[in-house]
């Protein structure tokens, strides 16, 4: 079998109004996407989309752009396995303002394993605001927590109570 990466790739392209397609399929079934629209912000397409192995490097290609979603994206919006941007969706999302996923980082942090700098809430979560089972910070509701006011199974101190019933996320949910 010839290597492909030592040939010239034909790819398929497809020009739209808003970006182009590239395509290319391996003799096995397996197939290579990407899209890029035609408008940049600070050199960096408005939508980036990867999706399977580049037939030119025979690797991943991160997706980069404002929106970025591929196997490992990098952009503003970023949605991915591995996502990192101000917002960052995916499996390990590194977020500088929110990331949401298994693992994910940010101000805001919502996933199995939440850090946060003002707000987590997961299963083991951190920030200034904590929720989950486990659980660090100023203010905790957990089932077993640590902070200066915590709201756990165990212990429950009156500052911690009155801050969690006052949110409006939990407060829209007493009785």
């Amino acid at each position: 079998m010839p290597n492909i990466l030592l040939e010239e790739i034909e790819y398929k392209i497809d020009r739209t109004g808003f970006g182009t397609w590239r395509r290319y399929g391996y003799i096995d079934g397996t197939s290579y996407h990407e899209f890029a629209s035609h408008t940049k912000i600070f050199g960096l397409p408005l939508v980036h989309y990867t999706y399977g192995r580049n037939p030119e490097t025979g690797r991943r290609k991160c997706a980069k752009g404002i929106i970025a979603v591929g196997r490992f994206a990098c952009g503003v919006i970023a949605l991915g396995q591995l996502g990192i941007g101000l917002v960052a969706i995916g499996h390990l999302s590194i977020g500088i303002l929110f990331g949401l996923g298994q693992l994910a980082t940010g101000v805001w942090a919502v996933g199995q394993v939440a850090v946060g700098l003002v707000f987590g809430l997961g299963q083991f979560a951190t920030g200034y605001v904590a929720i989950g089972q486990f659980a660090f910070g100023k203010y905790v509701l957990a089932q077993f927590g640590s902070g200066k006011f915590i709201w756990t199974i165990k212990h429950s101190d009156w500052q911690a109570v009155e801050f969690f019933k006052n949110l409006p996320i939990i407060r829209d949910f007493l009785p």
